[in-house]
């Protein structure tokens, strides 16, 4: 415990001596877009005249990897607008034209991570909490969420806009059309208004990011207060705002077991959703005959750890406004590995297994200000096999008060024939001042058949500045708390996780020509039983190496202690461990190449003892982009042990995954994946073609299929699918 004393006070010490992170300017810098009644042609051209008229933004300053120089490379932004739209006309320079831009694939919602990037956040309410952001890339892929505080986010929110580029010799063009209808901002009855507005360019060559309102580079562009503001606006009023999005589907599915055909299922379908913004505030979803055809299958994981894993949603209707009801403790690498979640929206609509049950019809109303946030989503299943018809209900409430600041309660119930489980909890959110905040919720349930409550809760400090991240996360988990609709990553127990990481950019960097910077940490996590407080399990990691390189280039070694009290037998890698105390040592080495490059590799090996044996985990993935129309990856994972689990077995578990995705460009792609996996014997196919005819409007071509194995029974699974979605603005 006195090593990892000294060595926090060491990384506290690196990092406190880094560069500033300052506060928002009093002044903020400031746009007046010009009104247009030209006819607005969007095709990346910028050749209408009202583009001449208008005097071009620049002067970005970086925020990676120099804080506060100019960008490198210029870009111009101008800005106008009509009744119905806000429109963007944007040069990014590159010296070396076409030959410099990096772009993977044209996929939707790419990683910005790696690629060239230009994007727009727009603080609609000014309130200086919440955002939109719409981005692009020299290819005219969309990516767009929505922002809270910084700290949530809907990453799958889909806004209807729209972008096309062009590509010179000197740079790229990109040209934004975004609606009003999709933007959310006060309407006042007469006069003008403003928007808080944000520009951001990430130049992957250069691996710079600059903004137009810089802010510190601890944070992320969507800290709203650094925003500049966009003025004068004379904003449309009082429009109908309502989305109808109806689908037809037909779908053919076939079941094998042994060999034998054991069910034919043919299904024709119709469906849809319709969005009505009530309000500037007030948004509402109904769905009827809800259908996820289109969305992406999931990775198979070999678990080596003895809980449940959290598989993200993927499901579009629950991912929009999800971080308004996903409130808890999420495992982001500082809640020592704790999830408490009391919704999470894969318990609807999905069994045990993945597999799909019914949604008959859901409503979700959800209204935003900067004053509160509420928002009711009521999910009816229909009944399956042998589970009967269920009731789900999710309502959410927060208050903001101060400059960053909220308290709010959540309350969930899933009800059928036999059971009533409801959870209620209250939580908070508090910037205690600009690089330090504390969240916290605390979590009751209670089940009518069973006649139990339990309860659950954490608190969360958190330090983040541009030189060190220091956090402390208190949990607690009692032995009959029950969230039907939510999720547990542990129960009866009480966590602790202490944690610091420096990130060093200092002159005695060394190869400062190549590394860009140094990032040491240490975390500790104690995992104690609630019932008699005895401790379970211990966690030390200690990462002395960590380098990044001013490519993305980066390598991390990292080396681990771990205790772990084991009371009863459970199954690793279909090997059975015994009860015992284990105390083990591990380490751990992490690579990766610059990921927005044609060819790019990440490889990772973990080896040393485990429980009772030893256990060496391999886990490498190529990534192959020629063009950006064509995207290739493959993954390998082993799970090697020797001397293993109660029979001391010896063996390996492999998982291979090829995924592929083609483009003819960003509104047509054929997305291909593979996977098989020795511990079930496994083999998985899945094939979509995507074609978004209008925005937002798609064709969906979908093969799926799965063979396994389940002890002495195989299984194979054919599915073919065909949807086809037409939305309508009104």
């Amino acid at each position: 415990m006195k090593t990892a004393t000294i060595l926090l006070a060491t990384f506290l010490t690196i990092g406190l001596k880094a560069q500033t992170t300052f506060r928002p300017k009093k002044n903020k810098q400031r746009v007046v877009a010009i009104e247009t009644n030209e006819t607005m042609k969007i095709d990346g051209i910028l050749n209408e005249k009202a583009w001449d008229s208008v005097e071009p933004l620049t002067n970005f300053i970086q925020i990676e990897p120099n804080q506060g120089l100019p960008s490198q490379n210029s870009t111009y932004v101008k800005v106008i607008y009509d009744k119905n739209n806000l429109y963007l006309g944007v040069f990014c320079v590159d010296s070396l034209g076409a030959k410099g831009i990096r772009v993977p694939d044209l996929t939707r919602d790419f990683s910005f991570r790696t690629n060239d990037t230009f994007a727009i956040g727009i603080d609609g309410f000014l309130d200086e909490r919440n955002s939109m952001t719409l981005a692009t890339n020299p290819y005219g892929a969309q990516k767009d969420y929505l922002s809270f505080d910084d700290v949530y986010f809907d990453s799958d929110w889909n806004g209807l806009w729209k972008v096309r580029t062009q590509i010179t010799d000197i740079g790229w063009y990109a040209e934004f059309e975004i609606p009003w209808k999709t933007l959310r901002y006060p309407k006042v009855n007469e006069g003008t208004q403003d928007l808080g507005v944000n520009f951001v360019r990430q130049h992957r060559r250069l691996n710079e990011i600059s903004a137009w309102a810089p802010y510190p580079r601890s944070f992320g562009f969507n800290r709203s207060e650094y925003f500049g503001i966009l003025k004068n606006m004379d904003l449309p009023r009082n429009k109908t705002n309502l989305q109808v999005n109806p689908f037809t589907l037909t779908s053919y599915e076939e079941r094998k077991t042994n060999g034998d055909l054991s069910k034919i299922d043919r299904k024709h379908k119709i469906g849809g959703e319709l969005k009505w913004a009530i309000n500037s505030n007030t948004l509402l979803d109904v769905t009827f005959k809800t259908d996820f055809a289109q969305a992406d299958a999931d990775q198979q994981v070999n678990n080596i750890s003895r809980f449940s894993v959290f598989f993200p949603e993927k499901r579009s209707f629950f991912l929009e406004n999800a971080s308004l009801f996903g409130s808890g403790l999420l495992n982001d690498g500082i809640s020592g590995n704790m999830i408490i979640a009391p919704f999470f929206s894969r318990n609807i609509g999905l069994d045990g297994e993945g597999g799909q049950i019914p949604i008959d019809f859901g409503l979700r109303l959800v209204n935003q200000s900067p004053q509160k946030n509420y928002g009711l989503m009521v999910i009816r299943e229909g009944e399956v096999a042998e589970v009967d018809g269920r009731y789900n209900l999710v309502g959410r409430y927060s208050k903001n008060f101060g400059k960053q600041n909220r308290v709010g309660g959540i309350f969930t119930s899933r009800t059928n024939a036999d059971n009533t489980n409801a959870v209620g909890g209250l939580d908070g959110f508090f910037r205690l001042d600009n690089v330090q905040s504390l969240g916290a919720m605390f979590l009751s349930s209670y089940d009518t058949d069973t006649e139990h409550s339990g309860f659950a809760g954490y608190i969360q400090y958190q330090l983040k500045t541009n030189g060190v991240e220091t956090w402390w996360t208190q949990s607690y988990v009692d032995n009959k708390f029950n969230p039907a609709l939510g999720f547990l990553s542990r129960r009866n127990v009480i966590a602790t996780s202490v944690g610091t990481q420096a990130d060093y950019r200092g002159q005695r960097l060394p190869l400062k020509s190549h590394l860009r910077s140094y990032k040491p940490g240490v975390k500790m996590n104690w995992y104690h039983n609630a019932t008699n407080g005895r401790l379970m399990e211990r966690e030390f990691v200690f990462s002395p190496i960590r380098l990044e390189t001013h490519q993305g280039d980066f390598v991390d070694f990292a080396l681990k202690s771990q205790y772990q009290r084991i009371t009863e037998t459970f199954r690793l890698l279909d090997r059975e461990i015994n009860p015992g105390e284990y105390k083990y040592s591990r380490f751990v080495v992490i690579g990766g190449t610059d990921p927005s490059k044609k060819v790019s590799t990440t490889m990772s090996y973990e080896g040393g003892n485990f429980f009772n044996g030893t256990l060496n985990t391999l886990n490498a993935s190529l990534l192959f982009i020629p063009i950006p129309q064509i995207n290739l990856k493959s993954s390998f994972l082993r799970n090697e042990f020797k001397n293993f689990g109660m029979n001391r077995a010896s063996g390996k578990v492999d998982l291979l995954t090829v995924e592929s995705r083609l483009f003819l460009n960003p509104r047509i792609g054929l997305f291909g994946m593979y996977q098989h996996n020795t511990l079930n014997n496994l083999d998985a196919y899945n094939i979509r073609l995507a074609l978004e005819y209008k925005p937002l409007s798609y064709f969906y071509l979908v093969f799926n299929s799965n063979n396994f194995q389940n002890g002495l029974e195989s299984f194979e699974q054919k599915q073919a699918i065909i949807k086809l979605s037409f939305l309508k603005q009104f």
